[in-house]
């Protein structure tokens, strides 16, 4: 299965996505501080990044961008809560492969999950 960073301020929905996706045999690896994750990003690969738009000390904007410029094979989901056309707009233009909208359900997540993982986009 793959390996996964989920970047979300909040620390309930970093344990929610945690469980949803290790239950699904995946390697997780959880942050809510932007610089942690991409520290973390600087010596290690992971195969997915799961990052919320909406973050203490910078935008999860710039951190797809420094992820997708140092390490252009790591796929990238984006989530949010305040979804906007801009924001739809500049993730996908920055190389995000999903954008969505939370609260995501389990079930959403691990469809959407499973289908970046294979290259496809839903």
């Amino acid at each position: 299965m793959a390996r996964i960073l989920v970047l979300d301020d909040v620390a309930d929905a970093v344990k929610m996505m945690k469980r949803i996706l290790e239950s699904g045999g995946h390697e997780v690896f959880t942050f809510t501080d932007e610089r942690e994750a991409l520290d973390f990003l600087s010596r290690s690969r992971v195969d997915l990044a799961i990052l919320d738009i909406r973050l203490k000390k910078m935008s999860g904007l710039v951190v797809l961008e420094t992820i997708k410029k140092n390490h252009p094979v790591t796929r990238v989901m984006m989530l949010t809560g305040h979804p906007t056309a801009e924001t739809l707009h500049e993730s996908k233009r920055l190389g995000a492969s999903e954008y969505c909208v939370k609260p995501i359900d389990t079930h959403e997540l691990e469809k959407k999950v499973a289908a970046v993982l294979q290259g496809e986009n839903v």
